[in-house]
């Protein structure tokens, strides 16, 4: 991997230990937010505030230690990424339900299953590459950065009882996020490194000076023990057929978020980064079922890999792994500490929105950047278009999905997921008459370079091919063709092949005539002035220069020429 320059600390260096805690307070803070969807489901289960506080610390043990396999980089665990996990919003529609059905055991035994099913999916994420190519990727990350900006934006821009948007909560949500912004952009050193959490302490002491931080959040954080041990009585297990098909939904739309999530982090440390990894995808996704399956044992809701963190991790430019283990460090020690964890549990909702669409703006332009790394032909842009415009009607018009029954509910239940589920199909349509490989044939005698050049480009496009590959290949071809004509004179019609897949980009040409060598080493300057056989040397040696693999047959009078790049 190639550093890009705006990573202080890269995936494997060793940060400082002042930075390395701070940078885990720092996401620790942003991974406290979603402790709320546990309290949520535990109000629905009507437990009592004692029960709440067993089920939010064996929470914070589900982050820690989900947040410290991440970063396994060897065997089938592990993204090898500094890329935490949290509470996810997937996974509360189905558990809701599940609590409706059958209480919390229910939902727990169904949690466990889910888990299992993403770990199923992180094994086949190599064959099922086909159907998630690069431009599907970038779009869930698009997604996912504007669900998180909308999360932001609803935070930010909160009404009274009667629906007017309070003007003070706006003001501390401008002051936290212009502090994160002005020390990102215009600062260097602890200040840069530490801008998401500074902005954080800012947000917090604006609505502590305004007295906008509810009173019943500041008795929560004075009535919480100091140290507790949770109490696994309330822990049972269950299982309904009934609900496999919305708990396997969940686990889908976390596997894809989860690809999302880790392709991110291998962008962002990778300055030549050109396709996501099958690997380090694969082992994302099975630690994060690893971590669902773990939030089903221990009691609580479905995990998932959080973008917030990763978009803060290149927003700071420390995506050192080590940071993990500070990040699963403080959530284990807090598990044991309610009223230190409930300081973070409680941030106000100025300070919320004004983090989440800090970390937005990163992950936003990363997805943006894996789409437009494609060639994309009319197929490709209405896969993404329909589905992008799709998953903003979730946003736009709630009260009209929220008229459709509940099982369909279940596949609209987000923008991401409607989003990504369209996608999916759609590309699945789209895919329907995109044939692998292709034919050109070129008259030697009324040869149109710009014919050739048209031929490449409008396959590319239909592979959603790398645009730098297919220029390079164009390039090489235009010479080839050229060479053939002028030193192999060729005996009627050139046949040009093109094949492709997701690893290599094949050009085959077939023609009556003369071989054209392929030398390894340049011929001499007398070799070229003196002979036609010089001319045609040279030629070949440049052509094997311009691709990454060249080989010439010539049998019965007819010449092959295989033209091969890595894609």
């Amino acid at each position: 991997m190639k550093r890009p320059p705006t990573i202080v600390y890269a995936v494997d260096d060793k940060p400082p230990l002042a930075v390395t805690v701070f940078t885990g307070l720092q996401h620790a803070a942003l991974l406290s937010i979603f402790l709320l969807f546990p309290v949520l489901v535990c109000r629905e289960a009507g437990l009592s505030a004692e029960k709440i506080i067993d089920v939010l610390s064996l929470s914070m043990l589900v982050i820690g230690i989900g947040a410290i396999v991440q970063t396994f980089s060897r065997g089938p665990v592990g993204s090898g990424f500094l890329c935490p996990p949290s509470f996810s919003a997937a996974y509360a529609p189905a558990s809701f339900l599940a609590i409706k059905t059958g209480g919390l055991t229910l939902m727990f035994g169904m949690t466990v299953f889910a888990g299992l099913i993403e770990m199923a999916l992180s094994c086949s994420v190599r064959r099922f590459r086909p159907y998630f190519p690069p431009e599907i990727t970038g779009f869930v990350v698009v997604m996912i950065g504007v669900t998180l900006g909308v999360l932001g934006l609803r935070s930010v821009v909160a009404t009274d009882a009667n629906g007017n948007i309070s003007s003070l909560q706006f003001t501390i949500a401008g002051i936290a996020l212009g502090t994160m912004v002005t020390l990102n952009v215009w600062t260097k050193g602890a200040l840069r490194l530490f801008c998401a959490l500074i902005g954080m302490a800012v947000g917090y002491a604006a609505a502590a000076a305004v007295g906008i931080i509810p009173p019943a959040d500041l008795t929560r954080v004075q009535t919480a023990p100091f140290f507790h041990l949770p109490n696994l009585s309330h822990l049972a297990w269950s299982f309904d057929p009934a609900l496999i098909v919305p708990f396997a939904v969940a686990a889908l739309a976390s596997f894809l978020r989860t690809m999302g999530d880790v392709a991110v982090c291998q962008k962002t440390n990778d300055a030549d980064w050109v396709r996501p990894e099958p690997r380090s995808i694969s082992g994302g996704v099975m630690a994060n079922g690893l971590s669902t399956l773990t939030a089903g044992v221990l009691g609580t809701v479905g995990t998932n890999t959080m973008t917030s963190n990763v978009g803060l991790a290149a927003a700071t430019g420390i995506t050192s792994r080590i940071v993990a283990y500070a990040i699963g460090g403080i959530f284990l020690l807090f598990a044991f500490m309610p009223k230190t964890a409930t300081v973070f549990a409680i941030m106000p909702r100025p300070v919320v929105g004004a983090t989440l669409l800090f970390a937005s703006c990163l992950v936003f332009i990363n997805g943006l950047f894996i789409i437009t790394s494609r060639m994309l032909d009319a197929r490709r842009t209405f896969v993404i278009g329909l589905s992008f415009m799709l998953a903003l009607s979730v946003d736009l018009f709630p009260a009209l999905f929220a008229k459709l029954p509940a099982g369909v509910q279940l596949f609209t239940s987000s923008s991401l997921v409607l989003g990504t589920l369209s996608a999916l199909l759609l590309n699945l349509v789209f895919r329907l008459g995109v044939r692998r490989t292709q034919t050109l044939v070129i008259d030697p005698i009324s040869h149109d370079p710009q014919r050739t050049e048209d031929f490449l480009s409008t396959q590319g496009a239909a592979w959603g091919a790398r645009r730098d590959i297919i220029e390079r290949a164009n390039h090489t071809l235009g010479q080839s063709i050229e060479t053939i004509i002028e030193a192999c004179n060729p005996q009627g019609a050139l046949e040009v092949s093109a094949s492709f897949d997701e690893f290599n980009l094949n050009l085959r040409i077939a023609y009556s005539g003369a071989s054209l060598e392929l030398p390894h080493q340049s011929p001499s300057t007398d070799e070229i002035i003196e002979s036609d056989a010089g001319h045609r040397k040279l030629a070949g040696f440049l052509l094997r220069k311009l691709a990454d693999g060249v080989e010439a047959t010539h049998r019965s009078g007819r010449t092959t020429i295989l033209l091969h790049f890595d894609h």
